[in-house]
């Protein structure tokens, strides 16, 4: 039993040894036969490679012979058109060496003309002295007696012809004689009506009682001081019931004291600082109210684009006045009748509406107030860079500048209408209100100087310094002065009243 265990154990290990050998070589034939056939693969693969290669070699050489072909055929083409080019220039010089020789030839000429020219002359000249010595035996008379017999005549004749224009001019000049006088006739009535500027320059402020009157003078007539130096308004305060009337020629003023006294009542507390801060407030208030009123106008007339200074000024409009007529008013009125006949006429009605409403802007202005107010208005919309057409139409309304847009006399003719209608106007009071502006202006160009008001339609002018830059003794001074200055420069019916008011504030806080 072992023996044969061990017979089976010695044909096993027999067995594998034998598998072993087998396996080995059959495994050594296998990578010869690999080996080969890696190496045929790699031959084919190299004559592949190189056959790939010549042939890119012979593309490459027959693109570079192309290219090469391709350089030596531009190259000979610039030879040639540089070489054509050469020639047209030798022509070329060619040409100009032959007209430089004409025109030396023709100067030549040109030079000899001149001379055989001034030959002639000269014979002219003799000639026509021996002709004129010969007419002058022949008229019995010298060449100078002719010529001035010759000029009497002329100025005869131009003396007439002048006469029959001055004739012509005369009475074409009678002829507008008599409408220039009704205008001029007319003209001086309003000027001298009275109520209107009355009515423009006053403004009546209910109140309920007279205790409100009482608190409103203040102690000592305190609190009315106070809101007069800060509105640069006249209160009066009299026997008139249940009113006080608030006098000034500037409605804007007037419309900030009447708001702060509205205000100042309602709230009760009516003292000097509570003046003051409700003064502020208000002139605020009234500065939006003005922009939005122009706003509102402006798209109310469909017109857009305007600068926002220009919208400012067109809200100050409705706080004046034009010869008695609200002067916003009057520019809508205008700016509709200016797009209406521009509509009819085949025209830009935007451009006619935006002229028209714009055209008293100068009114408003409180910019070089010695300018007509239409030459003001254009200066500002060219400011504010409006279109020139516009600018012209504003210029022009009046006939002060010359009339270069189509829109210009549209807006004349619609301020004529506007204002030429019934009811509409009453009376000029623009050089009062100039009068009066002229007067503050003038008091304040003194040093010192913080606020001046005419007052009382132009009868009194109070001026307000500063106590720190003021003495007493200097704000005597500067009433005199202040009252020479207004004698000389100014005109004004009546006399004038200086008051000079100098005050010293001391202000402290309890913490």
């Amino acid at each position: 039993m072992i023996a044969y265990i061990i017979c089976s154990l010695i044909g096993a290990a027999i067995a594998i040894a034998a598998y072993t050998v087998i396996q080995r070589i059959v495994l050594n034939g296998r990578k010869n036969e690999i080996i080969a056939q890696a190496e045929v693969e790699a031959q084919n693969i190299k004559n592949e490679k190189i056959h790939q290669a010549k042939e890119k070699f012979l593309q490459l050489k027959s693109e570079h012979d192309k290219y090469v072909n391709d350089k030596n055929s531009q190259l000979k083409d610039a030879e040639n058109r540089i070489r054509q080019k050469e020639q047209n220039l030798n022509q070329q010089n060619n040409e100009l060496q032959k007209k430089i020789r004409e025109s030396e030839s023709a100067r030549q000429s040109f030079i000899a003309q001149q001379e055989n020219l001034a030959k002639k002359e000269d014979e002219y000249e003799k000639k026509t002295a021996q002709v004129n010595k010969q007419l002058e035996v022949i008229a019995g008379m010298s060449a100078q007696d002719a010529k001035n017999i010759l000029m009497e005549n002329m100025k005869a004749e131009a003396r007439s012809e002048a006469q029959a224009y001055i004739n012509d001019t005369m009475d074409e000049a009678r002829l507008n004689a008599s409408k220039e006088a009704k205008r001029i006739v007319i003209n001086t009535i309003q000027r001298t009506a009275t109520e209107t500027a009355i009515e423009n320059a006053v403004t009546t402020f209910p109140i309920e009682n007279d205790e409100i009157k009482g608190r409103i003078i203040g102690r000592e007539g305190r609190n009315i001081r106070a809101l007069e130096a800060a509105t640069g308004v006249e209160i009066v305060v009299d026997d008139t019931p249940d009113a006080i009337l608030l006098s000034a020629f500037d409605p804007v003023r007037r419309e900030v004291a009447r708001l702060a006294l509205h205000q100042l009542v309602i709230d009760g507390r009516i003292h000097p600082a509570r003046i003051e801060e409700v003064v502020t407030k208000v002139k605020k208030q009234l500065e939006e109210e003005i922009l939005e009123t122009g706003k509102r106008t402006c798209i109310d007339l469909g017109i857009h684009g305007m600068n926002i200074e220009l919208v400012k000024l067109i809200g100050r409009m409705k706080y004046r006045s034009s010869y008695g007529q609200n002067l916003l008013q009057h520019s809508r009125e205008v700016a509709n009748l200016c797009a209406t006949m521009a509509s009819e006429l085949g025209l830009n009605p935007k451009v006619a509406k935006r002229a028209g409403l714009l055209h008293d802007i100068g009114k408003v202005s409180e910019d070089e107030p010695e300018l007509p107010h239409a030459l003001l208005g254009m200066r500002l919309a060219e400011q504010y860079k409006e279109k020139p057409d516009v600018c012209n139409a504003i210029g022009a309304h009046h006939e002060e500048i010359e009339m270069t847009s189509i829109i210009s006399p549209l807006v004349m003719i619609g301020d004529a209408i506007s204002g030429a209608r019934p009811g509409a106007r009453r009376e000029v009071i623009e050089s009062y209100i100039k009068r009066l502006k002229g007067m503050e202006d003038l008091a304040a160009a003194y040093h010192g100087v913080t606020k001046s008001y005419a007052i009382q339609a132009g009868r009194e002018l109070r001026v307000i310094v500063g106590a720190e830059e003021v003495s007493d003794d200097q704000a005597s001074r500067l009433s005199a002065d202040i009252a020479q200055k207004i004698q000389e420069e100014m005109t004004y019916p009546g006399q004038v009243k200086i008051t000079v008011i100098r005050e010293t504030r001391s202000v402290a806080y309890a913490k």
